[in-house]
């Protein structure tokens, strides 16, 4: 009768445990599937447009991520001189000078032209991965945000090619090195944004997925080391990765229509 009771209290103690873990385990799913969720945050009535335009989390995040951004590009670039005297101003013409170099090695002679866009992008997504430390949803996250990044640059990598090369060309080097590559060079067209968007988006994603299980599996101590990765390395790697693929883009698309 005891060992009875014995085991009965063991098979109780072993469902509470499963159902404990169950219940963490929909907890955390739920957390990741709220996440990756778009949410709405309000509406824009407007007139002839059932329930208005709808405002969603990334949205607000952005915009709040541009008025930081804009805050700061103000206060660093207050009292410029000629001869920089200040800490300050080296360490911002240093910073530029970076993004200069960087787009002249990738995109060549004319990578100027491109630096102001690919260094705002560089910020803009840089912050935005790491927002997520001061309790806001990284815009990264939603899909959209990265389809509208990649889609930008795609037309801004096209448009390099069509102005360096002009139209006739433009479509003469879709051809090249021979005419029957011509489906496999417009299908990379719309292949590239493709990629663009789902890395960024797949590695955001993923990254936060990992911490969580690292968070559920080991609740205290370690998840800090690894959040120094994954909310700070990885987010600015992941940037890094993505307008370097760009300026790289737009370096071959201008490289092509020289020859």
């Amino acid at each position: 009768m005891l060992g009875t009771l014995l085991s009965a209290a063991g098979v109780a103690s072993a469902a509470t445990a499963a159902t404990e873990q169950a219940a963490s385990s929909g907890g955390l799913s739920a957390e990741i599937q709220e996440q990756i969720e778009c949410v709405v945050l309000f509406r824009i009535p407007i007139p002839f447009i059932d329930g208005g335009i709808p405002v969603y989390e990334s949205t607000v995040v952005t915009w709040i991520i541009m008025a930081v951004i804009l805050l700061i590009a103000f206060l660093l670039t207050r009292n410029l001189k000629i001869v920089p005297t200040g800490k300050r101003q080296v360490a911002l013409e240093t910073c530029v000078g970076w993004i200069r170099d960087f787009c002249r090695d990738n995109i060549g002679p004319e990578g100027d032209r491109y630096m102001c866009y690919l260094g705002t992008v560089l910020i803009y997504i840089g912050t935005a991965n790491i927002i997520g430390m001061f309790g806001m949803k990284p815009p990264t996250k939603d899909l959209s945000v990265t389809i509208a990044l990649a889609l930008m640059s795609i037309i801004l990598i096209e448009g390099a090619t069509l102005r360096k090369h002009g139209f006739l060309g433009f479509f003469k080097h879709l051809g090249s090195p021979t005419p029957i590559m011509a489906p496999m060079n417009v299908l990379e067209i719309g292949i590239r944004p493709l990629s663009l968007c789902l890395r960024l988006f797949g590695n955001v994603v993923a990254a936060f997925i990992i911490m969580e299980l690292i968070k559920f599996v080991i609740p205290v101590g370690i998840p800090t080391v690894f959040s120094l990765y994954f909310d700070i390395f990885d987010g600015f790697l992941q940037a890094y990765i993505f307008v370097f693929l760009t300026s790289l883009f737009i370096g071959e698309g201008i490289e092509e229509a020289e020859e």
